[in-house]
């Protein structure tokens, strides 16, 4: 193995911690990937990992090199594709993870013409809520909305969705329709909890340049969008949820957004992907084409 594939050997354990899920991503046996480590270790005479029955994790001297190798990394891919014929399109497959109605509603139906521009490469679209390791689970780039975790990842920001206020026709005839905050206390939300961690998202709003919060009283609890928006579309009680994601039955009539002057903080919506992807040719294409889709159809 040559040096820049210790390299990048090392990195990958690093990013999984874990030999095993390293070895897995790379498509090498366990033993090749440890035996790597160790001669990567010899090579720079320090020890680069810590190493128990449950985790692997670098020590101080490995997360400088780690940083390091990254870069380096980095630069050999850039000189490697130096001289490439620029003619040539880009090629190969990407595996993306966008949130589900964001998949389903933008991504796939938009998915054809770029394909069709860029007919050497190919994409396996996965469409989940939950958060996921981009490393143990190969994924080139991942689009999420909402606040982030220090993940480590390259964060490519694309804009702030809108967050909106509404409830169904039948809902409002019932309850009343709420004007301000203060009116929440004679109403029922549909309450949101988070696909991987569990906890119920509490009913926000902006005054005077800062967060509120309330709990709010609700006789459904669902974990994901599709469900939130099918039991508020049932009279079921309000929502908050970004305003792309209901238009259509805006438009229609079948929710009407309420308490406009009071809305939650906007959502950021954010790329990530590994450093060591950050220069693919073919991961620069689609995440400027889908950068531009987003802005294009929900911002």
């Amino acid at each position: 193995m040559d040096r820049i594939d210790l390299f990048r050997t090392f990195a990958r354990v690093v990013e999984c911690a874990s030999f095993t899920r390293a070895a897995d991503t790379l498509g090498m046996p366990r033993s090749s990937v440890s035996a790597a480590v160790i001669e990567l270790e010899a090579r720079v005479g320090v020890r680069l990992l810590h190493r128990t029955t449950r985790k692997v994790s670098p020590t101080q001297d490995g997360a400088a090199f780690y940083e390091r190798c990254l870069r380096l990394i980095a630069d050999v891919e850039e000189t490697e594709g130096l001289f490439r014929q620029t003619s040539v399109g880009p090629s190969g497959s990407l595996r993306i993870d966008v949130p589900g109605r964001i998949g389903r509603l933008i991504v796939a139906p938009a998915l054809p013409e770029f394909l069709a521009r860029h007919p050497q490469l190919d994409i396996e679209l996965r469409v989940t809520d939950r958060a996921i390791n981009l490393v143990e689970e190969s994924v080139d780039c991942v689009l999420r909305v909402g606040p982030l975790g220090d993940s480590g990842l390259i964060a490519r920001k694309i804009g702030d969705l809108p967050l909106i206020n509404v409830a169904s026709p039948g809902y409002l005839a019932h309850y009343g329709v709420p004007v301000a905050p203060g009116d929440l206390a004679a109403h029922l939300a549909v309450n949101y909890a988070s696909p991987s961690t569990g906890r119920v998202e509490e009913w926000e709003w902006i005054e005077h340049g800062e967060m509120r919060m309330l709990p709010m009283r609700s006789r459904v609890t669902v974990n994901s969008a599709e469900a939130y928006i099918a039991c508020c579309l049932a009279g079921l009680g309000l929502i908050q949820i970004t305003a792309y994601d209901v238009k259509l039955h805006l438009d229609a009539g079948e929710l009407v957004e309420v308490m406009p002057g009071h809305r939650a903080e906007p959502m950021p919506m954010t790329l990530l992907y590994p450093h060591r992807q950050h220069l693919s040719r073919r991961l620069q294409v689609f995440a400027d084409w889908l950068e531009q889709l987003l802005k294009r159809e929900i911002l």
